[in-house]
């Protein structure tokens, strides 16, 4: 029964991803996290997330600007790697406190109040604008990376630090999904090569399902819904974001 609960939010979310301005791995990850252990819903979320951005990128690809991708993904490389050694690290710490239902462990507690800031940076208005200098996209690249690798969140750093590199709409868009499948493509075997052998294949039923339901979401999203921001949607979401991240800081989910 949670296997279809989780591939209709995958669905909804590739949807809401379109008019929410949240993207579909934080969106995604939750929904993992409810019914798998952290670390795992983690990689789950990558593998569902790294197939969407491909099957972005094999439309988008001309648009994206190679001197961007390359000066920002390549520091980007580096900073996933790190975040997502980092991420299985925390997993052999001992539990940082007894929560309500289980003891909160370290990865609980940084994804857990990691959800919760990107959640109000996707919330703040004037968040959408607040930008860097075209110098910072190597410094950026790797802090975006970094948070990419240890839990996923990397697009609204992101756009931070590319808003103001002169790309076209177009452009920033494609430069944005090739770095993202950079990013992706680092900690992915970060995270399996900490696993036991099988753990994350044990799923390959679910995740298939899970992201042909985001491609689907996607196509729907593009053609049934307006290219604009409902408020009242982003604020709800994010309300459930900083329930469930409370839910993981308070020992309940």
């Amino acid at each position: 029964m949670h296997d279809i609960l989780i591939i209709l939010v995958a669905l909804g979310a590739s949807l809401l991803t379109l008019i929410s301005g949240f993207g579909l791995g934080t969106l995604l990850l939750p929904a993992f996290a409810l019914f798998f252990p952290l670390e795992l819903a983690v990689a789950m979320t990558a593998v569902v997330h790294l197939l969407n951005n491909l099957f972005k990128f094999g439309i988008l690809w001309r648009e994206a600007d190679r001197g961007v991708v390359l000066r920002f993904g390549v520091a980007g490389i580096v900073g996933a790697f790190l975040g997502a050694r980092l991420l299985m690290q925390l997993e052999e710490l001992p539990y940082v406190y007894p929560g309500i239902r289980e003891p909160v462990s370290a990865t609980r507690l940084v994804i857990g109040l990691l959800m919760m800031v990107f959640a109000f940076l996707e919330l703040y208005p004037k968040a959408k604008r607040w930008s860097l200098s075209p110098q910072w996209l190597i410094p950026g690249g790797a802090i975006s990376g970094f948070f990419g690798g240890l839990s996923g969140h990397q697009g609204a750093l992101r756009s931070i630090f590319l808003l103001r590199s002169g790309l076209s709409k177009e452009s920033f868009i494609a430069t944005g999904v090739a770095i993202a499948v950079l990013v992706d493509m680092t900690r992915l075997p970060v995270y399996l090569r900490r696993m036991p052998d099988g753990l994350l294949s044990d799923q390959w039923l679910l995740l298939t399902l899970s992201t042909l339901a985001a491609f689907l979401g996607a196509w729907l999203g593009k053609r049934l819904i307006p290219k604009i921001t409902f408020r009242a949607v982003q604020v709800l979401v994010g309300v459930m974001l900083l329930l469930i991240a409370g839910g993981l800081l308070a020992g309940a989910i």
